[in-house]
């Protein structure tokens, strides 16, 4: 299990400087197209002609948007839904269904048995089925909104539109907003045979008869226990250790990021019967609260993490059997906040073995399979004041649950005391800090901020799943209005090139970013070879790509021109919504819930992008009309 998200900030603190941004990059490039656009015209019609096509068009824009008439608007939704109707859109619906019923062919979990334990099938079928969603919805709506304006203009039907009172803003938004809302059914219903699928392939039980236990082995000084311990039977390629009390009541382990409830009953023959109950914590929101990260090195010292050598600098690692440590200050503790009196702490780490086999710590005769880690609970405000270390074997990549007592035993020159968390570990203003140290030597634990988390309560899973859904809807609305902008101006195949372009550019925002930004900073391992230029000239010259070039003139020339190409498309690509911050798959399918911050965050992105896309395609659609 891989999950690298940034915590994302309040959103009353992050909309300011996003409106500021916004509002400049809109101008900025207002004004880019406006001056690009009068020295096109005026190449083709003169400096005075362009200025006042420039003007025409502008000042019909403004009156446009005065003069919106959502009676009109509405009529040309609804002739988008139709349109939409007659291409048989519906189609999507079957292919989904489809693929559905036959996935389960494709979705079993490998035959090992030593990575049965440890897979997790929820996590696995509820990225499938919003992974295909988004794929198939992303290409119906490029298809649906690029090809729909080109079509009516080839066909000539669009001249039985413009010759009723209708203004051309109104077109572009009756076709986007008529494509959204035929989306916006399709997805739901999607969404609707998505929840019921995984439900249904997930729900399961076990069996388990008296004939699967034994009894448990008595403490000592007692004559039977009472309790029994066996294992369930084999059930979606997996079975359960169980522990029972007298009565015949318990829980199992935890198989494949689940457990099972058992209840056991007398029956009418006298015998035991034993009831195993539908999965548990497999389907889940978990509200984390996440603390602030600090890092000691080697010496103890404040410093910084570990990089192993992996491209991944997400995690960093604590090098094991040194006073190197992780420290996590988390804020707002108090015992109402935890009514249970336990701190329900969660961890999910990651592991890098320097070598296989067992691990032996032999200064403390000490030999185990796993990796060893400890946690101590401290007082911010007096250091000297925590808890024992408690030892735990680090689980890699793996939810690993642990529930602290309120009570803790802490060692002093008086032997050993107790400490309450809340009143002793906790400051008054509710704060806690919690050292994570890795105590196998020359192992290491990788971290990151939200690796580790207080478990708060556990949120609707229905309505997290449904936030899923709405991260690929906004994508949808997105791809629907780059889709109606680039057709506008553009043929439908190219129109379909353009968008899906804009799809992929945003999909690998920071990728193409590092590309160019490598190219500016002559950063050759990144990019051999350099910038487009540069490499033609390689290529012609029959140079190796990893030959250092002389600088001569037409060598700075060429990296100066791919230094002033890469810098214009590093700015274009920023500018590009990333569709990245849009995606909630791994929130949904890691069983944590999309915190309400980022879904207003991304309406907010996502309609400022579309009504920016709105603009645009009005504004290419009036020029169009106003060069005939």
């Amino acid at each position: 299990m891989v999950r690298d998200f940034v915590i994302p900030p309040s959103y009353l603190a992050w909309l300011p400087d996003a409106v500021l941004h916004y509002l400049f990059v809109v101008g900025l490039l207002s004004v880019a197209g406006l001056v690009f656009a009068f020295f096109v015209a005026a190449v083709r019609h003169g400096p005075m002609r362009s200025g006042d096509m420039i003007y025409r068009v502008m000042a019909s824009v403004w009156s446009d948007l005065l003069n919106f008439s959502p009676r009109r608007v509405f009529a040309l939704a609804r002739l988008a839904v139709q349109e939409s109707m007659r291409r048989r859109v519906w189609v999507a619906l079957v292919i989904f269904g489809v693929v559905l019923l036959f996935a389960g062919w494709f979705l079993n979990p490998s035959s090992d048995p030593n990575k049965l334990s440890s897979f997790d099938p929820g996590k696995l079928y509820i990225n499938f089925v919003l992974t295909a969603t988004t794929y198939l919805v992303m290409l119906l709506a490029i298809f649906l909104s690029a090809m729909s304006l080109p079509s009516d203009l080839k066909n000539r039907t669009i001249y039985t539109i413009v010759t009723k009172p209708v203004r051309t803003g109104e077109i572009v938004l009756g076709r986007i907003l008529g494509f959204a809302v035929i989306g916006t059914v399709l997805l739901t219903a999607m969404g609707a045979a998505s929840f019921v699928f995984v439900n249904r392939t997930l729900n399961h039980t076990h069996t388990l008869t008296a004939a699967d236990l034994s009894d448990l082995p008595p403490d000592p000084g007692a004559i039977s226990s009472g309790g029994k311990e066996g294992y369930t039977s084999i059930d979606h390629n997996h079975r359960h250790h169980v522990v029972l009390d007298a009565n015949g009541n318990g829980v199992t382990d935890v198989q494949q990021g689940h457990y099972h409830h058992v209840h056991g009953e007398m029956g009418k023959d006298g015998r035991m019967h034993y009831t195993v109950g539908p999965p548990e914590e497999q389907l889940v929101a978990r509200v984390p609260i996440y603390g602030s990260l600090r890092i000691l090195n080697r010496s103890g010292k404040q410093g910084e993490g570990i990089n192993i050598g992996k491209e991944w600098t997400y995690r960093k690692y604590l090098d094991g059997g040194t006073p190197m440590a992780a420290i996590w200050t988390f804020t707002g503790i108090t015992p109402d906040r935890f009514p249970a009196g336990k701190l329900p702490l969660e961890m999910l780490l990651r592991v890098f073995r320097t070598y296989k086999g067992e691990i032996a710590d032999e200064k403390k005769n000490n030999r185990t399979l796993g990796i060893l880690g400890s946690i101590e609970l401290v007082n911010p405000e007096q250091p000297s004041m925590k808890s024992n270390a408690i030892i735990f074997q680090v689980k890699d990549q793996v939810i690993d649950k642990h529930y602290i007592p309120r009570k803790l035993e802490r060692n002093t020159d008086r032997g050993v005391t107790a400490v309450d968390v809340f009143d002793d570990l906790t400051t008054k203003d509710g704060r806690l800090e919690l050292r994570l140290r890795c105590l196998s030597p020359s192992q290491y634990i990788g971290i990151a901020e939200g690796d580790v988390y207080l478990k708060s309560s556990d949120g609707s899973y229905p309505l997290n799943f449904v936030k899923g859904y709405f991260g690929i809807w906004m994508q949808m609305v997105l791809v629907i209005g780059f889709g109606v902008m680039w057709s506008t101006f553009l043929s439908g195949p190219v129109a379909i090139l353009a968008s899906l372009g804009m799809l992929i550019m945003g999909f690998f925002t920071e990728n193409v970013l590092a590309l160019f930004t490598a190219v500016i900073e002559h950063n050759y391992k990144l990019v051999p070879g350099g910038g487009p230029v540069e490499s033609l000239m390689r290529l012609v010259e029959h140079w190796n790509i990893t030959m250092v070039l002389d600088p001569t003139v037409a060598v700075q020339v060429a990296q100066f021109v791919d230094k002033i190409l890469m810098t214009f498309m590093a700015a274009v690509v920023q500018v590009l919504p990333n569709f990245n911050d849009y995606a909630n798959v791994q929130f949904v399918a890691d069983g944590f819930d999309v915190p309400m911050t980022r879904i207003l965050q991304q309406a907010t992105l996502g309609f400022g992008f579309l009504i920016a896309l709105f603009l645009a395609g009005h504004i290419f659609l009036r020029m169009r009309e106003v060069a005939k």
